[in-house]
This record gives C-alpha cells, sequence and structure tokens, in this order.
C-alpha cells in the first residue's frame, strides 16, 4: 500500500463524510420539519419515542448529531431528560440503514442484471445524474432538496468505492495481517473500534469503513464484532463533548447514551464469548462480508434496544446516581442551544416558541405600566424596568441565533419564520421601552401630584382603551399566525393617530381657557407620544404577519396601498373602530 493509496483512502473518506452531509440536508429540508411537529407528544410514550428516534436517524443520517440535538432540546426546556431516552435508543436502529445500503457493494449477481442493479457503483451513477436535474432545473425547494438527498447518496457511494478500491493491496500485506491478529484480543478490539469512531465521530462512517476492509479480506468475525460493538460506543463521544457547559439535566442525556451503548456491549460480548468457549464456533475464524457486518450491527442495535426499552427508568436512575441533583437551583435563562442548529426546524421552531415569550413578557410590562400612570407604585415600576432589562437579552440573543439559522440550508416555512422573528424582535424590544417611557411619566405625575382635568382624564382614558385593544389585536394574531386578525390592526394605529390629533387640539383649547398648564402638556405630549409610537410598532408586526403569509416584505408598499386606494375593507373597520372610540 502506497502513499496514492494512503491519499485514496483519505479522499474516500472525506467524499463519504461530506456525500452523508448533502444527503442529511436534503432529507432535513425535504421532511419540512415533519418529524419534529408532534416530538412533545410522540416522546411521551416510549415505545413511540423509540420509533421517533429511529425515524429521525434515519432523516438526518446521523446517531450523533441526533443524540448533540437531544442534549440541546433538554438544556432548551422543550423536553425533559425522561423523554429523550426512547430516542436515544431508536436512533441506535436508524443508524444501521447505511451499513445496510453499504452492504450492497459486496453482492455478487454474476449475469444476472436485476442483482447487478442493486450493486450501488451500478445504480449510483444514475442517482447522481437525476440529483443533479432536479437540483439544477427544478424551482421547487422539496424538489430540489430530493435532489440533493440522491445527489450526496451517490458521492456517499463514490467515497465507499475510492475506500475499498484503496484498501485491496492490503490483502497481500504480511504487516496488515499482522495489524489483523491484534484483534482477535476483543478488549483491544472493542477499544480500537471505539477510539477511531470517536475520532471521526460518526458510527456510519466507522462501519463503513470495516466494511470496506473486509471487502480486503483477512477481517473474521472475531475480529469484526467486538470492533462493531467498540463503534456503537466510540458515537457516544459527541454528546459527551456537547454535553459540556449545559444544564444538569442535559448532561444526563449523554450519560444514558454511553450506558446504554456499554451496558448493550457488555450483555451481548460476555454471552457470545462464553459461548464461544464452551461451542468453539467454528464461524468465529471465519472471514466476513459487508452483508454480514450490516447483519451483526443490525441485531445488536435492535436486541439492545429491546432488551433495555422496559428499563428506560433504571437508565434514567442511573444517570441521576451519576450527576445527582443539588439543592442550588439553576438561574432560568433564555436558551437558544447551537446544538438543536444540527436540525433546522427545531431550532426554528425553539426561537418560535422563544419569540412568543418576548412578545408575552413585553406585552405584560406595557400593560402594567398603562396600570401605573395614574397608580404610581415603586415596586411595580421596579418590576417593569427589571422586565425591559430581560427584553434586551431577549432581542440579543434571538437576534444573533437568527443570524446563524439564516446561514443554514432552511426549508421555504423555516426561512418565513426566520424573516418573521428578525423583523418583529426590534418591535417587542421598542415596545417594552415604551413602557419604560411610561413608568417615567407615571412617575412625574405622582411626584409633581399632577391632576388633570376630567375631559383630559377622560381622552387619556379613552386613548389607552385604544392601546390596549391594538396590544390584544396585535398579540392575538402573532400568537396565532392570524393573517385575518392582523388586518384589523392598523385601522386601529390610524385611528390612534386621529386620537392623538384631538388630545393635542383640545389641550390648547384648554390652555387657552387656563383648565390646563404647561406641566400638564408636557406629560400629555409623552404620554401620546409613547402611545403613537407603540401602535406603530404593532402595525410593523402586523403588516410582517400578513407580507409573511403573502411572501414579500415591503412595509411602506403595502400600508400605501390600503391606506390610499380606496380598499374598502380597511375603512370599514377604520369606521368601526372611529366610532368605537369616539372621535370628534
Amino acid at each position: 500500500m502506497d502513499i496514492f493509496s494512503i491519499i485514496s483512502l483519505l479522499g474516500g473518506l472525506a467524499l463519504f463524510l461530506y456525500g452523508m452531509n448533502i444527503m442529511s440536508e436534503g432529507l432535513e429540508k425535504s421532511s419540512n420539519g415533519a418529524l419534529n411537529k408532534n416530538l412533545k407528544v410522540v416522546t411521551k410514550n416510549r415505545f413511540l419515542a423509540m420509533i421517533f428516534g429511529a425515524g429521525l436517524t434515519i432523516a438526518v443520517q446521523s446517531s450523533s448529531a441526533v443524540t448533540v440535538m437531544l442534549v440541546g432540546l433538554v438544556n432548551s426546556g422543550i423536553l425533559e431528560f425522561g423523554q429523550t431516552i426512547g430516542v436515544l435508543m431508536g436512533s441506535n436502529i436508524g443508524t444501521t440503514l447505511t451499513a445496510w445500503i453499504l452492504s450492497l457493494a459486496g453482492l455478487d449477481g454474476g449475469d444476472i442484471w436485476w442483482i447487478n442493479i442493486l450493486k450501488p457503483a451500478n445504480f449510483s451513477p444514475l442517482f447522481a445524474f437525476i440529483g443533479i436535474l432536479l437540483t439544477m432545473v427544478s424551482k421547487k425547494e422539496k424538489t430540489k432538496s430530493a435532489g440533493h438527498v440522491l445527489l450526496g447518496f451517490a458521492i456517499l457511494m463514490f467515497g465507499m468505492t475510492m475506500m475499498s478500491d484503496a484498501m485491496k493491496p492490503l490483502a497481500e500485506m504480511d504487516e496488515f495481517k499482522q495489524i489483523l491478529m491484534m484483534f482477535t484480543n476483543p478488549i483491544l478490539a472493542v477499544l480500537v473500534g471505539a477510539a477511531f469512531t470517536g475520532i471521526i465521530q460518526s458510527s456510519a462512517a466507522s462501519v463503513a469503513i470495516l466494511q470496506a476492509f473486509s471487502m480486503a479480506g483477512g477481517v473474521t468475525y472475531g475480529m469484526a464484532i467486538p470492533i462493531i460493538m467498540g463503534q456503537n460506543i466510540g458515537t457516544c463521544v459527541t454528546a459527551l463533548i456537547s454535553s459540556i457547559g449545559v444544564s444538569r439535566n442535559a448532561k444526563k442525556v449523554a450519560i444514558v447514551h454511553l450506558s446504554f451503548n456499554i451496558i448493550g456491549t457488555l450483555l451481548f460480548l460476555i454471552p457470545f464469548y462464553l459461548l464461544d468457549f464452551i461451542f468453539n464456533w467454528a464461524f468465529v475464524d471465519m472471514e466476513i462480508t459487508p452483508f454480514m457486518i450490516a447483519i451483526v450491527h443490525s441485531i445488536f442495535n435492535v436486541a439492545t434496544t429491546f432488551i433495555l426499552l422496559p428499563f428506560s427508568k433504571q437508565l434514567e436512575k442511573l444517570a441521576n446516581k451519576i450527576i445527582p441533583e443539588t439543592d442550588k437551583k439553576e438561574v432560568p435563562s433564555i436558551v437558544l442551544d447551537d446544538r438543536l442548529l444540527a436540525v433546522p426546524s427545531v431550532a426554528v421552531e425553539k426561537s418560535l416558541d422563544t419569540v412568543i415569550d418576548m412578545c408575552n413578557l413585553a406585552t405584560k410590562a406595557f400593560l402594567e405600566s398603562l396600570d401605573i400612570i395614574f397608580k404610581y407604585d415603586d415596586k411595580k415600576a421596579a418590576e417593569i424596568l427589571e422586565m425591559e432589562t430581560h427584553i434586551d437579552k431577549y432581542e440579543d440573543q434571538l437576534g444573533t441565533y437568527m443570524m446563524k439559522l439564516s446561514k443554514i440550508g432552511l426549508s421555504d416555512t423555516d426561512t418565513k419564520n426566520v424573516t418573521k422573528i428578525l423583523h418583529t424582535i426590534d418591535d417587542f424590544e421598542r415596545i417594552a421601552d415604551h413602557a419604560v417611557n411610561l413608568v417615567d411619566v407615571a412617575k412625574e405625575i405622582h411626584d409633581k401630584k399632577i391632576v388633570f382635568s376630567d375631559e383630559a382624564y377622560r381622552e387619556v382614558t379613552n386613548i389607552t382603551d385604544a392601546i390596549r385593544e391594538i396590544i390584544d389585536l396585535t398579540v392575538r394574531s402573532f400568537r396565532d399566525n392570524d393573517v385575518n386578525l392582523a388586518t384589523y390592526v392598523e385601522p386601529l394605529e390610524q385611528v390612534i393617530d386621529e386620537l392623538k390629533l384631538v388630545m393635542k387640539r383640545n389641550h390648547i383649547t384648554r390652555l387657552q381657557n387656563g383648565t390646563c398648564t404647561i406641566n400638564h402638556g408636557f406629560v400629555l405630549n409623552d404620554l401620546v407620544t409613547s402611545y403613537g409610537r407603540v401602535s406603530d410598532h404593532c402595525s410593523n408586526i402586523a403588516v410582517t404577519i400578513i407580507e409573511s403569509h403573502h411572501g414579500t416584505y415591503d412595509t411602506h408598499e403595502y400600508l400605501d396601498a390600503v391606506k390610499h386606494d380606496g380598499n374598502a375593507d380597511f375603512e370599514t373597520k377604520f369606521n368601526e373602530f372611529s366610532k368605537r372610540f369616539a372621535l370628534k
């Protein structure tokens, strides 16, 4: 084996991993997050969770990626630690699919065409051709994603062929045979399998390399079986690394994954070698084929899963003993975990939940600021200021996370949601800022003992009611993504603008009559200015909801269209709100 064979081996491994990555992204986009929509419901049943884990692993083509995602989901508070155990077990079953596909490379059909067509070397070029056509010609996102799946698979198989071809000369080398003899020690074989898989961080790739080695000849059942066990242990390294710096419950996910594979290895190897010692099985010294490697890999993972699935609670208790709870409570925080980026649809879903939390907190801060305008309370004021500080953190973290998400290949739906979040987080943050402004207004009214005339008080109460209404419409339309409800916001925003003008005109009249003072004017101006700007931000949010539905984001064009093009629906809603809030 010369230097060029080594280069071919490394190049084949690179293409294999790259093809797997392309195929994984294509599958994730084409699924459009369907596997993740019922995540919380499915994971409540351990058997359904196992099936879900297998399906998700097939979709992303990596049990390591699934485990890392689960660490992120628990760290983010989306899932409870106990809900992940079934998914972890299922991921071990899902990862066996790649080995089965690669095992087809060892088929020898002779002159039988239908067997030969099953060989990846024969059908993968066709997949590559169809894949590149779908990717370049189609304009539909799902069709392009299907093309990426086929293209990724073809690249993966080409990499596998390169690796197996590079290893063929090894069969004639005495040095290689001596190295293989070392693997007759099962403990060493397990350690080598675990170490190698831990280094490349892909059990599928590690098993593929073992299958490529087996094509060169000389790899026996006795060598391959413990290596396969070790490969399952080695795949836990990725999750263990990802668990650094996360919550205690999230760390337990990685611990259960490791415990499951170690216990499974012991349950499998101890009886195997004990029975081999008694019966001296002849097949142990026979050469193993890629097909039989896939069978052993599947038997181990399926059997281990079904043996240990009933003991999920015991595995949970074991993890709790290894990482016990502390008396100190973990400080709740905004968690947008980078581990979720491995499955963008989950990351987007978590971001939507987070921006709704931000919306709720901003709304709470603003509504509480309305409550203290004429009933100032220091404690309430301090709480509002604290909420506003927390909302600033929401904006910073969501903005940063959206930038990371936007650099990843997203489905059309996820892209719309990311754009929607980016367009609205600033508005929610500004609403909270105006809550602080109203606290200042309330404090000034309280400290200076300012008393409004009955007429001014009625006007403030009236516009405050309108502001409460526009906040309610905005929040409900945003939470429910209700386009119809969002169309009510802009007409009400126009009514609030009219109310501001009426209030300013009436205040000038009261100044001339001597029923109000300049101090009243300053406070009233600050109040209605904040109200007006909040209604503007509500309008921005509503327009984003509407335009997200239509797929365009030109706020000025939309507002000009509804206000100046004789829009009958807009006029009807404007008139309804005008009557309700008694414009004069």
